[in-house]
């Protein structure tokens, strides 16, 4: 459920009310909407290919092994069995996979991952050997056929104890096991910490979590007669995971055709750098047919991210200003994989102090390798790391002075007219209006009115708490060095009936950005969205572009297709002009016509145009020329790869945020934690369609809270995952949270073409922060603070449990 209002310039629209003036910013439903309502929408494993066979992968026990033999003989001689596949033979058919982002780019250390393991496993889980089968059923079956023989090693679980003086080295090659170390300085925090009123020094934990889209990912390769290869795959990524396979493959790019169908969800998880991507194609060029491999959810649950600690101090005066952060974050990115998770922790320290003007501060991570699963992207990729902790800070200083925490963050946010802002990282803010939006939540919570109920249900032996956290949230991201691209590109073309084609380099995972550009391209050049088709996620339809992640796609997509199609409205008002003898800049494009401006019965059809432009280009002396296609790439403003004075780079674009408040009730005797009320004020810039950004943010806000309330990734003390399904990691339902009341505030980006803003992953790092916020409010009466995530009820339990042996000191 969404309540939601839109506020622009003081003015109210109500939340069904299409915005005059066009498509850009009309509530306009799913363009091809119907074919996910009638099933007919075709996802990876809807595709079945003739003579395909099928994948299983034998993944290790262990945490921590050397592979001393695998006897494969048995599995290949069962029924149905194609071929088998193990890790002394891999490297006869590829090189190691391609880092998405390689720690060596920035100095840090890097190894060589194969699909299947060479002679050593990191974790449990990763692979070491393959069967190609008749049927997935024949596949898996013949997995308990292969026996392996292993020296187990002791694994390290904890990243404090891989930093331990003496600790074993997990990666051959390694002096130690640390990935690399990365600060962020600004001023010196230690004078500062030394001059400030008042020093609070804490830690907090953040959990390993991971994101589970209701479609797990899934590979098939195909070779063609004439050597060329083709993929399929549920991925994000396809022109970059392209070029990875060229280079592991040891194949010609263009002889690689990479085809991203329908996309059940990505969050991060479907970015490429997974085993199985190489391995398919390997199989499939053994047995001379196609290959599938299917992910089961227990593989999904393999992949982790986010697992940090923060040691941190924090300098404030007695009105609440802050003046000096001081914090030393430790990440544990378990096994050190291909993927670009490990990316995470260097945006955690990288946005600090978020939307804050803190004048001081020190800040570095350390990325240390461990015996846990390997990351991935996570949706926030790692900016809920800053938001989290920065927030906790900030309700750390409102109690210890006895503020309110709203007037807190009041006095220490960025003020509207100081954008754009340098942060001590080197971030630039594009643009906003922080107070405005808090004043907004204050409304829409009745922020006063809680307090007092609050104060009421206390007197009755109640636990209400009241959530309030600030979320700052860069997106579209450009890394150099790295298949992280800032631009994209998009191709429209209108054929003679004048029907429109727009093919992005940008991919949906889902989440709506195809009816964004259709809506884009409609205003331009002038036809109804019916008249409009999308292609996405084809490398050898779609121009070059680098698919979907850190809310890009309308940023960077959008903007490349507003360029496109601008070309294409150019040409039809050329010739619309010369049909009816009027200028160029007279004629307006609207409702499949091109008229006059002021003259609504001079007019003709765009079609009608298109059709002339095309077939009658040697008649007409003048008539624009043919075809009506245009390739256009668009580079966002504000990215900067020079370094400054400092060394110090600006790799994003935009700067969505968003004031969060979410009110809940805490029973102090079980931990349980109930949900009352979630509130949100939003700003993405420029929407394009307010329906799909609600959508978004709602969606986002939940991924939070689930996050922050109950999943987590467990193991033993073995390093064997104990979150290997849904009854296990448990992910949040739609009875467990009430209506997401929504408004939105609009501030548009001085910096991209339309003035939008991502808005893909903002919302995440909100939930996960204003619920650690709520249920250390609620339970402030018994002298609690809370440390660590997830809120769970034994982690509830055990900070009460805690409070209590300190007397109440929290």
């Amino acid at each position: 459920m969404l309540a939601s209002t839109e506020l622009q310039e003081g003015r109210a629209i109500a939340a069904t009310e299409a915005p005059a003036g066009g498509y850009v910013g009309a509530r306009e439903t799913k363009h091809n909407g119907d074919l996910f309502l009638t099933g007919r929408a075709a996802y990876f494993n809807d595709i079945v290919l003739p003579k395909m066979s099928h994948a299983a992968v034998l993944r290790s026990p262990h945490a921590h092994a050397r592979i001393k033999s695998i006897d494969a003989s048995a599995a290949e001689a069962s029924a149905g069995v194609l071929a088998t596949l193990t890790g002394a033979q891999i490297k006869e058919h590829t090189g190691p996979i391609p880092f998405f982002i390689d720690p060596a780019v920035f100095g840090g250390k890097t190894r060589d991952n194969f699909p299947l393991a060479v002679d050593k496993v990191l974790m449990t889980g990763q692979p070491v050997a393959a069967v190609v089968a008749e049927t997935a059923a024949d596949a898996e079956a013949a997995l308990d056929l292969i026996k392996v023989d292993y020296d187990v090693l002791e694994p390290i679980l904890e990243a404090d104890d891989a930093l331990k003086d003496g600790a074993p080295i997990i990666n051959d090659g390694w002096d130690d096991n640390v990935v690399i170390t990365l600060p962020f300085v600004e001023g010196d925090a230690e004078a500062a910490l030394a001059e400030a009123d008042h020093v609070i020094e804490d830690t907090f934990e953040m959990h390993r979590l991971s994101t589970q889209p209701i479609e797990p990912r899934g590979n098939m390769a195909v070779w063609e007669k004439d050597g060329s290869l083709t993929f399929y795959g549920s991925i994000q990524n396809p022109h970059p995971l392209r070029l990875h396979l060229s280079q592991a493959l040891g194949v010609s790019e263009s002889a690689i055709r990479v085809i991203a169908p329908f996309v059940g969800g990505g969050l991060g998880l479907k970015m490429h750098g997974h085993p199985e991507e190489a391995l398919v194609c390997v199989l499939a060029k053994i047995v001379g047919r196609p290959v599938k491999w299917l992910e089961d959810r227990r593989e999904t649950l393999l992949i982790g991210g986010i697992e940090q600690t923060h040691r941190f101090k924090v300098g404030f005066n007695n009105d609440g200003q802050i003046v000096a952060i001081h914090n030393r974050i430790v990440a544990n990115v378990g096994m050190l994989g291909s993927a670009p998770g490990w990316g995470m922790a260097f945006l955690s320290a990288l946005g600090f102090p978020s939307g804050y003007k803190v004048p001081v501060t020190d800040v570095s991570v350390q990325v240390v390798s461990t015996n846990k699963g390997i990351w991935n992207a996570t949706r926030g990729y790692g900016k809920q790391g800053t938001n989290v902790v920065i927030e906790r800070m900030v309700d750390l200083v409102a109690r210890h002075l006895g503020m309110d925490r709203i007037e807190v963050r009041r006095k220490n946010m960025i003020e509207k007219d100081e954008f754009p802002y340098a942060t001590n990282s080197g971030l630039n803010i594009d643009s906003g209006d922080y107070h405005a939006a808090l004043d907004k939540l204050e409304e829409l919570l009745d922020y006063e009115g809680l307090k007092r109920e609050q104060a009421k249900l206390r007197e009755e032996g109640r636990y209400l708490g009241i959530g309030i956290t600030f979320e700052l949230t860069p997106e579209s991201a450009d890394i150099p060095g790295t298949i992280v691209g800032g631009f994209d590109s998009a191709q429209v073309k209108m054929d003679p009936s004048g029907n429109v084609t727009i093919l992005s380099g940008v991919t949906t995972p889902g989440s709506g950005n195809d009816t964004g550009l259709a809506q884009i391209v409609a205003d331009e050049v002038g036809v109804t969205i019916d008249r409009i088709s999308v292609i996405q996620g084809d490398t050898d339809t779609c121009p070059y572009g680098f698919g979907n992640y850190s809310g890009r796609s309308i940023v960077s997509g959008g903007n490349s297709a507003v360029l496109a199609a601008r070309d294409i409205g150019e040409k039809i008002r050329g010739g619309a002009a010369l049909l009816l003898e009027a200028g160029d800049e007279d004629i307006e494009l609207i409702d499949n016509l091109a008229r006059v401006a002021g003259a609504p019965d001079r007019a003709i059809p765009i079609a009608a145009v298109a059709e002339t432009i095309y077939t009658l280009n040697f008649a007409i002396p003048g008539i624009p020329e043919p075809p009506l296609e245009s390739t256009r790439v668009y580079k966002p403003d504000n990215i900067r790869h020079t370094p400054d004075e400092k060394g110090r780079i600006q790799p994003y674009p935009t700067y969505s945020y968003a004031m969060h408040g979410v009110v809940v009730e805490v029973d102090p005797e079980t931990g349980a934690v109930d949900i009352k009320r979630i509130g949100i004020v939003h700003d993405c810039g420029t929407m394009i369609n307010p329906l799909f950004i609600e959508g978004q943010m709602a969606g986002a806000m939940v991924m939070g809270l689930g996050n922050g309330m109950s999943e987590e990734l467990k193991y033993d003390e073995k390093g064997t995952p104990l979150s290997t399904r849904f009854k296990a990691y448990l992910m949040p339902r739609a009875g467990d949270v009430p209506a997401v009341e929504l408004v939105h505030q609009i501030t548009p980006s001085p910096f991209t073409l339309l003035g939008t803003k991502g808005a893909g992953e903002a919302g995440v790092g909100g939930g996960m922060s204003v619920i650690a916020n709520a249920v250390d409010d609620a339970l402030a009466p018994l002298g609690v603070t809370i440390r660590e995530l997830p809120v769970s009820p034994p982690n509830v339990l055990k900070a009460i449990d805690e409070a209590g042996s300190n007397g109440g000191r929290g």
